[in-house]
């Protein structure tokens, strides 16, 4: 399979990154192109649409073979269940896929550029392929959610002290908010005296957790 580009993002790292796209519909990132790809008339029609399917790739350590079963975050790290039934990076194949929605389409002199919202991506991870979402087909109002919808919600009270928000750029303060509702911890990890960090946008954000309240206590430029 050929990478076509990549798309950049405010995180550099895992850690912080929402568990699904579209969560954090604030979060912005923009695909580029390689030149081979570049050609105005791939992306005619495009604009027509709203939401993009992108097929991209994990970054995950190459083994041999793969697991069956593996432990999802979800249900706290400790049920196995099978890879297939799950969006586990560890699979046969490290395919990624993401629905995003697509707010503009810009030409510049270095090829096409995708200006996206709501991505659950890695900044610099490769883009396999683009599709447009349809809703008449990609939308089914009959789905089952599976083990996931008995998974406990996991949304946080954020306490940000405003001398601290201030501290980053202020289009980048609602997404840094919402991403930490979000609780970016793993669900395994529960100790109230942990520091966690979640780098963001050139800054590390660091705070406690306890209970159902993230407190942030210091934001330090990276």
């Amino acid at each position: 399979m050929k990478i076509i580009g990549y798309i950049h993002t405010d995180f550099p790292e895992k850690f912080g990154i929402p568990r699904q796209s579209g969560l954090v519909p604030e979060l912005r990132g923009c695909i580029t192109f390689l030149p081979e790809y570049r050609n105005p008339d791939a992306f005619k029609g495009l604009e027509g649409f709203n939401y993009i399917w992108l097929l991209w790739r994990f970054d995950v350590p190459k083994r041999e073979g793969y697991s069956a079963s593996v432990k999802p975050p979800r249900l706290g790290g400790n049920t196995p269940m099978g890879v297939f039934a799950t969006r586990s990076p560890f699979r046969p194949n490290p395919i990624g896929l993401s629905s995003v929605r697509l707010e503009r389409i810009e030409f510049t002199d270095d090829g096409p550029v995708l200006h996206v919202m709501g991505a659950d991506l890695r900044d610099g991870t490769a883009i396999y392929d683009i599709k447009p979402y349809l809703g008449y087909a990609d939308s089914h109002e009959d789905a089952v959610d599976g083990f996931a919808a008995m998974a406990p919600e996991r949304s946080l009270n954020v306490d940000f002290p405003q001398e601290l928000l201030d501290i980053l750029p202020e289009e980048k303060r609602s997404a840094a908010l919402a991403v930490l509702r979000e609780d970016p911890r793993p669900s395994y990890q529960a100790d109230p005296d942990r520091r966690y960090g979640v780098s963001f946008a050139g800054y590390d954000i660091r705070f406690y957790v306890n209970g159902k309240n993230l407190r942030v206590v210091e934001v330090v430029k990276l």
